[in-house]
Formats: C-alpha cells, structure tokens, sequence
C-alpha cells in the first residue's frame, strides 16, 4: 500500500514549523548541558521576515543534530520532531521506493560513500562476531565500474577488494569473471564475501545483473551479504525500471545506499542508508554511552536540515510527480541517443539511464570542456559522459551537438 503522499506548500510548511517547536528551543529553555545551540547569531541573522516562509533555512539556523539512527527506537529527545521527519523520509525510501515489506533501519547519511563504507562495517563486524573470520578472510567484491567508495571502504576497513571485469562494450559482468575473480580470492584464502551491486554505475550508468552473483554464491554455499548502491540509480532507477530485482524485494539484498544529492537535487550531504532490521547493532559504538540512544552511524553528529531538504523535495512531488519528472528525463535521453546514433558517434547507454557515454576518439578536447563532459580518466579518457538532468534542456543538448 502507497503511503507516500504529495503535499501542498502550506502543509510542508506547516508540518517543518511543526516539528521545530517540538525540539529543544535555546532562547526560551534553560537547556545548559548541551554542546550544541543555533547558529550564531552574530553571524546568522535570525530574524529576517522572509524566514517565516522559508521551513529550510529556519532549519539550518535552529541547527538540531540528528546524531543516531532514529528507527531504532531511542534518541536524543532533544530533537524529537525533526527526526520524526527523518523517519518519513527513511519510510518513503524503504516501503514506496524500494518494496520493502518487513522491518528495516536507516539514517540520511552525509553521502553515498558513508553509506557504502556503513554497509561493508556492519558486514565485516558480522562476519568477524558471528563467524569469528579474521580480517583477511572478508573480501569486498564490486564490478571494475564500482564507485570509488568501495577501494576507501576496503582501505578504511582493512578488507581487500577484488573487482569483477566488465565487458568494454556493454559495462557487464559475466558469471565467467565473476568466478576467476572469486578463485583468484578463494585462493588468498577469502572465506566471507561483502557484495556491492551497482544500481547504475557513476560514469556509464549501467546496472549489475545481480542474479550473476547470487546464483553463483547460492550454488558454490559461500557466505555472503549483499549490498546494493544506488547512490547514483537509487532516486531514478526504479521509476524507470519500476519491476527491478535490485530492491528489498529480492530476499538476497540485505542493505541499499541512495543519494539524494544527486538525481534528487537536494543540497550536498544527503546520502542515504537502508538496511533490513536487527543489522545496525553490528554498528553499534557503545562507548557512546552519553548520546541517548547510543551512535550506530559513521558520521555521529549530524544535521536535520539534510533530512528537512529530502522532506521537502519527496513531499512536493509525490511519486507521481516524480514518475513524471524521470519520463521526461528518460524521453530526453532518447532524443540525444537518436542524435548520437544519427551522426554515427559510437556511444553507451544502459536502458532507461539518463547517462549517455560517449567514445573519447569523437570528441575534441576543447569541447568536452566547454560543455563539462566528464571522462572516465582525466589523464588518459577513453570515455566522456553526458548526465540528463533538469538543467540539461535540448537546446543546450543542440548546442553540443552542433560543435561536434
């Protein structure tokens, strides 16, 4: 059942004011015990008329910390009504977006590589408390088109990384790669496996098939968890591709990272960690033992506004709305391929990305970087990719096309 509901501006308004006067109020309590207030206001002027109207940056100037990870029951009541809306937020994600239908947790986190690197920390503690592995039993496994968050986690977290080849031509792994990949890990004495499937890649936006993995794992009865990255894909993928088996309702996918700063338009530091219920405690830092509720999160200290500014944006569109809002960047794409393929450019697309990838040997140097095209390496680009997003209209879409 949907429960994510598009409001109207005064009720979002309404509803941020709302759970503002539920936290901690500086000015009128005698709150001493904090390290924590709002924004100074010697700096921050706090009284501007237009403030009334403006839920966000009245968030940012009341400054609540949603240090924690609130699905899980207690936190610092201090900032009660705020996380509230964090935990809509969490909800939308996990149930509208992603089918989940048992219990789960998660916290906006400060990006998608926090998120990531959360998710392979609970899995190697996991494996490390419940299976008593040593830290060079536990390997990381992505494709070699992996965010780069995977290599920090695995540098971080001291588990070392093996990358899955890709095929030049479709971004695919292949259960052939897949399985010289495990052997060559399996012979470095790898036991556990932390798997991260990419829900669109960052340069070429394609999609992991993960049954590769799964099969593969399922019948060789090796131990692994499943995580899924969506920091790119996770706000456009499954309305483009609604029936996917990268979600919550594929049993195996144990953890989803999502960024809301990316498709979604939000202010940098809104990525965001799903994870199926009774996991998080394997990220618990006891030692927190003065935050009420504890700290399960990387980040620790945190601010609502990032989780406010995702409120806002989910609420303001509905899933229609953002149905909507990813056709018309899908249609778009389609236009520029039609064009590409019209001029005989030699180009990647993944069905129903909003990434196209573009051969470098069509491009001219000093175009790519007067259009911002991004190449897959800066020193030697073999690749430049175009990202269809709001601002990227088909005049400016014509514009490229008329100089190449």
């Amino acid at each position: 059942m949907q429960k994510w509901k598009k409001l109207s501006q005064i009720e979002i308004r309404q509803r941020i004011f709302s759970a503002l006067s539920e936290n901690v109020d500086y000015y009128t309590e005698n709150i001493i015990g904090l390290p924590a207030s709002h924004l100074d206001d010697k700096v921050f002027y706090q009284n501007a008329p237009f403030l009334e109207d403006a839920p966000y940056l009245s968030t940012l100037i009341h400054n609540p910390n949603h240090i924690g990870c609130h699905t899980l029951g207690e936190s610092e009541s201090f900032f009660k009504g705020t996380q509230e809306l964090e935990k809509e937020v969490i909800k939308i994600c996990a149930e509208d977006i992603l089918h989940c239908t048992t219990d789960y947790d998660g916290y906006v986190a400060s990006g998608g590589t926090e998120a990531n690197m959360q998710a392979v920390w609970i899995y190697r503690n996991y494996f490390m408390q419940k299976h008593k592995a040593h830290l060079n039993e536990i390997a990381l496994i992505s494709s070699s088109d992996a965010h780069y968050s995977s290599a920090k986690a695995s540098n971080v977290l001291q588990i070392d990384f093996y990358k899955v080849k890709v095929n030049e031509n479709n971004r695919a792994i292949s259960k052939e790669a897949l399985e010289e990949t495990i052997s060559q890990a399996q012979a470095d004495g790898k036991k556990y496996f932390i798997i991260m499937a990419n829900m669109m890649t960052t340069m070429f936006g394609s999609v992991d098939d993960v049954s590769i993995y799964t099969d593969y794992f399922t019948e060789q009865n090796l131990e692994f968890k499943l995580h899924v990255d969506g920091a790119y894909g996770g706000f456009f993928y499954p309305f483009a591709k609604s029936k996917n088996d990268l979600n919550f309702s594929n049993p195996h996918v144990n953890s989803v990272t999502l960024d809301a700063h990316k498709m979604l338009q939000a202010p940098y530091g809104t990525g965001i960690f799903l994870i199926r219920k009774d996991w998080m405690h394997f990220a618990n830092t006891q030692e927190a033992s003065y935050v009420e509720g504890q700290d399960f999160t990387l980040i620790g200290s945190r601010s609502s506004a990032n989780a406010i500014a995702i409120w806002m944006i989910l609420m303001t569109y509905g899933p229609n709305g953002w149905y909507e809002k990813t056709l018309v960047l899908n249609h778009r794409t389609q236009w520029l391929c039609k064009a590409l393929k019209d001029k005989n450019f030699e180009f990647y697309r993944y069905p129903d990305a909003n990434i196209v990838t573009i051969k470098a040997s069509y491009l001219k140097p000093e175009v790519c970087k007067k259009y911002g095209l991004i190449p897959d390496n800066h020193k030697s680009p073999k690749w430049y990719k175009i990202v269809v997003m709001d601002h990227v209209t088909i005049e400016k879409l014509e514009l490229f096309l008329t100089e190449v």
